[in-house]
């Protein structure tokens, strides 16, 4: 077994999408591989066939691989709740909340032996394990408590390639910044840098190159091109990175604690942010998505502008709940102590739907669902099935459920909500959504393939592997 780590020079310098690209590489190739990230923190996550919950970036490097997630693949997921708390998802399974101090004060030592032994299954059964690290890879105030980077790679011993994002500016200082400070067991492993995002021309950062490879007696494996591409954002700060600009006709609500907008990454082209203090405007359809925290949420969106124009609206223009979302829609959400004690709290009252929350158990689980068809849109594939998967806390009751037993459809079929994430990722669900809005949305190209195939044109993958 042989395995490689993506480290960053700093966050979001493309770790996860280069990850996915080996992965791919070395699945055609004819290796049996797997993707590895000891620790997360996202709020988009996926729910795998056992029903384990993972971070969606491990999900999609795995399909890049050619093979099923697995909770093994991301063994620790911290999923930010405000206020320096998180949910502990440990091998797929919620634990508990804990909070920063305490998390890096008092759960790290067993943790790292998850992490150990999740690695260390996987590393028995496959050929080659490539390992994504997290944020920055030389925090040095974190050494100490970093699973993700440091402690990961001492116990797989791994080859190391480092990435830097040239579009952020500073790429030199920090790659080199990044090699200089790694502790000294670290820097033996370092096989080469990238140089990811360039949107300009190769021949201008040659001198650079030389310069840097002379001073850390480190190649640099190539430069990657920036590219459009498609993969899943890992948590809200991305959605900056979603272009929003012109009149899109689908309206995400961006609700503060907001979570699993991956949901919505197939029909991006077609989507925008709403901030609570904007109103619909132009929007041909408001969806409500998912989030951490669906009490607090509702109140913030109730007092919001935004809120009063869904309200308003509702029944001009389709609105659509997902998970968190369809639960906001509701008449009445019932806390029994889970989340924020003993409260009732009214909801936007557009579907005849209760939820109650009993237990601080999730639901996690992968779903066939045929399609009611009463709902807007839905009306299109009444009867076909759908794909989807389930992450929530709570159990509603609602009177005119959409698919199958889930979810729930106002009588004027203008407003529907449900539990399914990845909805908007069956074709049928696409193509009806295309014809609402009298557009063609297609699946796009595969773009691990787009990567994977620049990574090997341009990266010199011999310094690293033995192909």
């Amino acid at each position: 077994m042989s395995s490689l780590l993506i480290g960053g020079a700093t966050s979001s310098a493309g770790k996860s999408l280069i990850t996915a690209a080996f992965c791919r590489i070395l699945a055609k190739r004819g290796y049996d591989v797997a993707p590895f990230k000891a620790q997360n923190m996202s709020l988009n996550s996926f729910v795998t066939k056992k029903g384990k919950e993972i971070a969606i970036a491990q999900a999609y490097q795995a399909f890049a691989a050619g093979i099923e997630p697995d909770e093994r693949m991301n063994p620790i997921l911290l999923k930010p709740k405000g206020n320096f708390v998180s949910q502990l998802v440990v091998m797929g399974e919620a634990v508990g909340d804990v909070d920063s101090r305490n998390y890096y004060r008092n759960e790290i030592g067993w943790l790292k032996r998850v992490v150990e032994e999740a690695y260390t299954s996987l590393a028995e059964e496959y050929d080659f394990v490539v390992i994504e690290g997290a944020g920055g890879m030389a925090e040095i105030n974190l050494y100490e408590r970093d699973l993700a980077n440091i402690h990961i790679t001492r116990f797989a011993k791994p080859d190391i390639v480092i990435v830097g994002d040239i579009d952020r500016g500073g790429v030199f200082a920090s790659l080199f910044g990044t090699y200089t400070l790694l502790p000294e067991d670290l820097k033996t492993m370092v096989k080469g840098f990238v140089i990811n995002r360039l949107r300009g021309r190769e021949d201008v950062l040659y001198s650079g190159i030389r310069k840097l490879e002379m001073i850390t007696g480190v190649p640099v494996l190539g430069i990657l091109p920036y590219l459009e591409y498609s993969f899943p954002s890992e948590d809200s700060l991305n959605i900056e990175e979603w272009d929003d600009a012109g009149q899109r006709p689908i309206g995400i609500v961006r609700l503060p604690r907001v979570s699993n907008f991956t949901d919505f990454e197939f029909i991006r082209p077609f989507v925008r942010f709403l901030d609570l203090n904007s109103e619909i405007d132009e929007c041909e359809i408001v969806i409500i998505p998912g989030t951490k925290d669906t009490i607090a949420d509702l109140k913030d969106l109730k007092r919001s502008r935004l809120g009063e124009d869904i309200i308003r609206r509702a029944g001009e223009i389709p609105v659509i709940g997902i998970c968190g979302g369809y639960q906001i829609m509701g008449r009445e959400l019932v806390d029994c102590g889970v989340e924020h004690g003993k409260v009732r709290v009214r909801g936007l009252g557009l579907l005849d739907a209760v939820t109650r929350f009993e237990k601080f158990e999730k639901r996690t689980v992968q779903v066939v669902k045929r399609v009611n068809g009463e709902g807007v849109i839905l009306d299109r594939i009444a009867g076909q099935k759908v794909w989807g998967y389930e992450i929530h806390k709570g159990i509603t009751e609602s009177s005119r459920p959409v698919f199958e037993n889930d979810g729930c459809v106002s009588e004027d079929g203008m407003c529907w909500g449900t539990y399914l994430h990845g909805l908007f990722w069956n074709s049928n669900v696409m193509k009806a959504l295309g014809n609402y809005l009298g557009v063609k949305i297609e699946r796009e190209d595969d773009w691990v393939e787009v990567i994977a195939r620049e990574v090997e044109r341009r990266l010199k993958l011999e310094v690293v592997f033995e192909f």
